[in-house]
């Protein structure tokens, strides 16, 4: 009996840990389909938070950019380091994340966004009402 109560939990811990998106996710290029950027994932109180801090860039773009098209705060900011995923939280009948923003730093606009777990990769949905659009981002290895 004991055997099978830890089993079970094994099986559950494991379940859970498949859904979290927390953990660092390289983003991939709608159009080209080459790594963009690496962002970072985190959770605090109950809210989850994602960072750019790696960027792939060619040897003839700018390394360490600003973002000049970013509103508020960001503006001028650079974009390494810059949080781009805010007040994500878990919605548990949808088994999703959502109530957060995206935020795009090559176009500086901020979408209303849903995250969640497919298949070992994350879908990242930025939508401004019934339009919108996502993205897969792989599990990143450093």
């Amino acid at each position: 009996m004991r055997t099978l109560f830890v089993t079970i939990f094994a099986v559950a811990a494991l379940s859970l840990n498949a859904q979290s998106i927390t953990g660092q996710w390289k983003t991939i290029d709608d159009e080209t389909g080459k790594p963009r950027s690496v962002v970072e994932i985190e959770e605090l109180d109950g809210k989850y938070y994602g960072k750019i801090i790696k960027l792939f860039r060619s040897p003839d773009e700018e390394q360490d950019p600003i973002c000049d098209e970013c509103p508020g705060k960001r503006k001028n900011q650079k974009i390494i380091g810059m949080e781009i995923i805010s007040d994500m939280e878990f919605d548990s009948d949808d088994k999703e994340y959502s109530d957060g923003e995206i935020l795009d730093p090559e176009s500086g606009s901020v979408y209303d966004c849903k995250l969640w777990v497919e298949n070992g990769n994350l879908k990242v949905r930025g939508y401004i009402m019934f339009l919108y659009r996502t993205q897969t981002w792989l599990p990143y290895e450093g």
